[in-house]
């Protein structure tokens, strides 16, 4: 990194927010008006769940022109690093990304009574509350579950089970964010290695 660079740290963490979003907007109208260029970096892409779009908003009122580029959002490339198709032929075609601060809203819910893959962001402490909805809609206790904690990093886990078992598995094994909980039969173990990976396809593509 060049010398003169000036770093400004706003990270969050589940339980620490030392910068609330309107200062790091602010921040950002602010060295944008010295003529600053000033870059935004986000982990994974800035309009999923990076409010992304808040700090933009803030930018174009103030009359400032932002470029946006696009990231791989976690939702995708932590499962995926972890071998977990969210969307597999013959298993799952359909996936929905929610947040799971406030547990499974109603899409959450009829997504998974549906067979559909559902990925839970920020949703470990809502666990209980999700399984419970889950199988509340009728959804089958060997619903397959996966939690990936820390993904794509060294300290990355993940944590198996089925919508039967996955909240006394996760509390016995001290499941702790940031992780991801992936609902549905792509997260079944060795999915990927099976015979229903390798389903027929008639169309040939």
């Amino acid at each position: 990194m060049p010398y003169d660079v000036e770093v400004i740290n706003v990270g969050k963490s589940p339980t620490k927010h030392p910068v609330p979003q309107h200062e790091i907007n602010r921040i950002l109208v602010s060295l944008a008006r010295e003529g600053k260029t000033v870059v935004r970096l986000k982990g994974g892409d800035p309009y999923v769940f990076g409010r992304g779009g808040e700090e933009v908003h803030a930018c174009l009122e103030a009359g400032i022109d932002v470029e946006v580029v696009p990231g791989v959002t976690s939702a995708l490339s932590v499962p995926a690093l972890a071998g977990i198709p969210v969307t597999q032929r013959g298993v799952a075609t359909s996936l929905l990304v929610t947040t799971g601060h406030a547990g499974a809203d109603a899409a959450a819910v009829a997504a998974m009574a549906s067979g559909a893959t559902v990925v839970f962001l920020m949703g470990v402490k809502a666990l209980p509350g999700i399984v419970e909805a889950a199988q509340g809609a009728g959804c089958a206790a060997t619903t397959p579950v996966a939690i990936i904690e820390n993904g794509t990093t060294s300290r990355e886990r993940v944590t198996r089970g089925t919508l039967a078992d996955i909240s006394r598995i996760a509390r016995e094994t001290g499941v702790k964010p940031p992780a991801i909980i992936v609902v549905g039969d792509v997260a079944r173990p060795g999915l990927l290695a099976s015979a229903v990976a390798a389903t027929p396809d008639p169309k040939g593509d």
